[in-house]
């Protein structure tokens, strides 16, 4: 026969959609044409697939090959379709049964001698596959391990188009994936490393508990980085359907572990402050890629030296705070990626960033009014936390006392999500920072009058903005879940409107 058809599937962003692989050879000059929206990197497929297929000892058929993709209106991108290409021209040609390949999903990049390389984004490919009905998988031995986190689907390794060409032809054996390894002891950072700093150790308590976001301002070594290092050691493990969902960016992205197990423990990124637009927020050519905000999904990003990012790097992050996504536009179309994340902000006080804080200070008031202003004032009304980290002090340093281990902290974290999704969960929230404001002031949420007096007065008076209001709401919920209390009262808002406003104290009676 002249005609075969095989299928793979096609990433956009996140999103994989089944794709028909057609191979059609007719009489006229040998040649091959790809149709169907290739990019660069599937074009240059027609000059691998033809040295792998020789190089592999089949004889390539010298008609005029016309290689299409289905559907046509859908962009094709990347080079995991090459190991699908090659079959369906060898079936086309006769060189291979049809019936072997019915129903599978072939995913894999050729070299030039017929080995089958791993590609990116096999784990939402399979995922894609499984959605579509497809029970049967082919991938690159490299991605064996992490196609089999799909439940329900069969997946088989192939290290060469040699075997594979074997396979289909009842003279070889597929591989199997490779066994899961062991699960890792858990290591990293601890908060028993933090010495003193209680404030900033009770805040990342309460920005764990509720999902909400935390800006810290002070000094140069006085634990800002350490703080926000350790805000994953007290967040809970991933359930399975964020799991997926976050090891599938990181393989979209090319930075799953080679041992291609889910991703339980939440991400942590830390962009450094010269990071672009695009490696931040996401972008490349052609459909983008998945920037540090989404690989941060269901984690920490952590922005060190807040104020140094670009302008435009710091404001792109305002709408993804608020949606949890990110839609990046672009010629080829719209590529979108989930974007759930507890942003922490570091800053300096002024340019000279003096370790002995304000009293030193070299800065002019001008100086230090133009540093901090580069944190606009709609980006920072979107941090639910805002706190000033006091210089450490030699006390603070030399203390015999130990601090207080993650573990213990997350166990009161865990608690306090546990009651809030009882709360929330019959409604689609998890943890309180997700909550509409609007909800919260309703019954029977709304809190009595006398409990938020205060915050009606800022409001009035301009000193809040109703974004601010309801942030406050928000954190007054955290605080009581981590009391133990059902519903928060006017301390707690009181609280909630300090930590906002960056006029709370150490309360060591509150983070022990």
């Amino acid at each position: 026969m002249s005609y075969a058809r095989v299928l793979c599937v096609g990433l956009v962003g996140l999103a994989g959609h089944l794709i028909e692989v057609e191979a059609d050879l007719s009489p006229g000059l040998p040649a091959v044409v790809l149709t169907g929206l290739p990019d660069t990197a599937l074009h240059e497929a027609r000059d691998r697939v033809r040295a792998a297929v020789v190089n592999s000892g089949q004889a390539w058929p010298n008609r005029r090959i016309t290689v299409n993709l289905l559907p046509a209106t859908l962009p094709k991108h990347g080079s995991a379709f090459d190991l699908a290409i090659a079959c369906a021209l060898l079936a086309g040609a006769g060189e291979l049964p049809t019936a072997s390949l019915a129903g599978v999903v072939l995913l894999g990049e050729l070299g030039l001698d017929g080995a089958v390389r791993p590609v990116r984004g096999v784990l939402p490919m399979v995922a894609a596959a499984a959605r579509a009905g497809m029970t049967e998988v082919i991938v690159p031995l490299g991605n064996a391990r992490e196609a089999t986190v799909v439940p329900g689907v069969t997946v088989r390794a192939v290290d060469s188009l040699h075997r594979l060409v074997g396979y289909v032809r009842g003279e070889e054996r597929l591989l199997d994936p490779p066994p899961a390894e062991p699960e890792p002891p858990g290591t990293g950072p601890d908060l028993a490393d933090v010495a003193g700093q209680e404030l900033g150790r009770y805040a990342l308590e309460v920005a764990a508990a509720g999902g909400h976001h935390l800006a810290m301002l002070g000094p140069p070594g006085a634990g800002k980085t350490m703080l926000a290092e350790r805000l994953p050691s007290i967040l809970p493990a991933l359930d399975d359907a964020s799991a997926l969902e976050v090891t599938a960016l990181h393989s979209i992205a090319g930075l799953l572990p080679q041992d291609g197990r889910l991703v339980r423990r939440p991400p942590f990124q830390a962009p450094h402050h010269s990071a672009s637009l695009a490696a931040l927020v996401g972008g490349g050519s052609g459909l983008a890629r998945p920037g540090a905000l989404s690989l941060a999904h269901c984690g920490v990003l952590f922005l060190d030296e807040a104020p140094e990012f670009a302008n435009a790097a710091l404001q792109a992050l305002r709408q993804p705070l608020e949606s949890g996504r990110v839609l990046l536009a672009r010629a080829r179309g719209n590529t979108e990626y989930p974007a759930r994340v507890q942003v922490v902000l570091a800053a300096n006080p002024c340019p000279c960033a003096n370790p002995a804080g304000d009293q030193w200070c070299e800065c002019t008031a001008t100086a230090r009014r133009r540093y901090l202003g580069r944190l606009s004032g709609p980006l920072l009304d979107r941090i639910d936390i805002q706190i000033r980290i006091q210089p450490m002090s030699a006390a603070m340093l030399m203390t015999a006392a130990a601090a207080e281990e993650s573990a213990a902290v997350a166990a009161r974290v865990a608690r306090a999500r546990a009651a809030a999704a009882a709360r929330w969960s019959a409604e689609g929230w998890r943890v309180n920072a997700q909550v509409p404001g609007p909800r919260l002031r309703q019954p029977p949420w709304r809190l009595p009058a006398r409990d938020t007096a205060s915050l009606r007065a800022g409001l009035d008076r301009g000193l809040l903005s109703a974004r601010g209001f309801d942030r406050i709401l928000r954190l007054a919920w955290s605080i009581a879940d981590l009391d133990g209390r059902e519903r928060p009262s006017g301390s707690d808002v009181d609280e909630a409107a300090q930590l906002r406003m960056g006029e709370a104290h150490d309360r060591t009676d509150r983070a022990s």
